[in-house]
């Protein structure tokens, strides 16, 4: 195309390739000059900026695919608890079900069966089990695990795991994350898919189905912030706030739970403390287990008389003691005071590890807190709680000798 002879007009490649490529249906355009702008000759020859004219043309906004294709996305809070998508399971489908007990304080978790799941071996196949983990927590104290079905894509696993002492404020703060891996003898087992159920979805005593595609998600415990790409770095720290701020400000690491009983008897005039269990405690050994046992101190101890000590329970993350232990102490006087419980794993030949440990009086807070003060309110009465064990030292209790 020429404009005046010996003066050639070029007209961009944009122009000539000027198409809408949105989802949906292609939407004229009509006037390509106007996202395309180029310069033209003025009067004098000279060079002139067309990039203000199209200002009475707005380019055409671009929408989100799923409107322009007609799905409709769900609302915030909307639960999704199966779907099937072409686009969705590349690595497969996981079906299981959820059943929190709120009168035992227990979450059953059953692994049903997966479905077209992501070939990991050289052979087309996969060795698969499933993981679960609940969040936030420390991994060893409630990480529980499947048997592996051996060389296939749809395994059938059958299997019910069960996690004690989920009280009701867990329901309202914990997910539980349910990860599919790959297992390999000769080298690290593989990751497959994951999926993440927020536990305020179920409801006390309702159980619950799902039937979901597992999705990829990057592992928070990544390499060196040197080996990774900028992405990678960002999508790290994006997990890592995410996990801190569903932990929330000033919460110590759990190591496990504790259930513990408390009874004043007025007729013998003194408070029998029970030792019912602990559930999912830190592994402290190298074995990946725990020889746990419990000490609980009264404070303020002058006399140094109010040790008791459990029995020692050999390589269990689940101890059962069922052991009482009685304080002598008239009810007025036990509202000052302090109960201190600890647990710790031993070892023969160098000091006691410590698990994790909680307080119970009127200086605690939360469950700790009403469950003191419950007992003191309805004597005569065994009222059984749960209580989580943190990472956190009691000052008194770091004093003490490892025995």
């Amino acid at each position: 195309m020429r404009g005046r002879r010996g003066d050639r007009m070029t007209i961009n490649i944009q122009e000539h390739m000027a198409i809408n490529v949105c989802p949906g249906p292609i939407r004229p355009i009509r006037q390509i000059s106007d996202y395309f702008p180029r310069r033209a000759l003025g009067p004098e020859g000279g060079g002139r900026d067309l990039r203000e004219a199209p200002a009475r043309l707005a380019p055409l906004a671009l929408a989100p695919p799923a409107a322009l294709l007609g799905a409709t996305t769900p609302e915030d809070g909307a639960e999704v608890d199966s779907y099937d998508s072409d686009d969705t399971t590349a690595l497969g489908m996981l079906e299981f079900d959820l059943l929190y007990d709120q009168a035992s304080c227990t979450l059953h978790c059953s692994i049903l069966r997966a479905k077209g799941l992501k070939p990991m071996d050289f052979n087309g196949l996969a060795d698969p089990y499933v993981k679960l983990h609940l969040l936030p927590g420390a991994c060893k104290a409630n990480k529980l695990k499947t048997k592996t079905q051996r060389n296939t894509l749809n395994p059938v696993w059958n299997e019910d795991l069960t996690y004690s002492g989920i009280t009701d404020d867990d329901i309202t703060h914990k997910v539980l994350r349910i990860s599919v891996c790959d297992e390999d003898k000769l080298s690290h087992n593989e990751f497959i898919g994951e999926i993440r159920v927020p536990l305020r979805r179920l409801k006390p005593s309702q159980k619950k189905h799902f039937n979901i595609c597992l999705e990829r998600q990057v592992p928070v415990c990544l390499a060196s912030p040197s080996s990774m790409s900028a992405a990678l770095r960002g999508i790290s720290c994006y997990l890592k706030e995410l996990e801190q701020a569903e932990q929330g400000p000033g919460l110590l690491e759990e190591r496990g739970r504790i259930l513990l009983s408390l009874s004043y008897n007025s007729r013998r005039r003194g408070l029998l403390v029970g030792i019912v269990r602990c559930a999912h405690l830190a592994a402290m050994d190298v074995n990946g287990y725990s020889d746990p046992y419990v000490k609980t101190y009264l404070r303020p101890d002058v006399d140094k008389k109010s040790k008791h000590k459990t029995c020692v329970k050999k390589k269990t993350l689940n101890p059962e003691f069922n052991e009482d232990f009685f304080y002598e102490m008239e009810l007025s006087a036990l509202a000052t005071k302090t109960l201190e419980v600890t647990v710790w794993d031993y070892d023969i030949g160098k000091s006691n590890d410590f698990i994790g440990g909680v307080s119970l009086g009127p200086g605690a807070r939360g469950e700790a807190r009403k469950h003191w003060s419950d007992c003191l309110q309805q004597p005569d009465a065994a009222l059984e709680r749960w209580h989580t064990l943190t990472s956190e030292l009691p000052p008194a209790a770091g004093a003490l000798p490892s025995a």
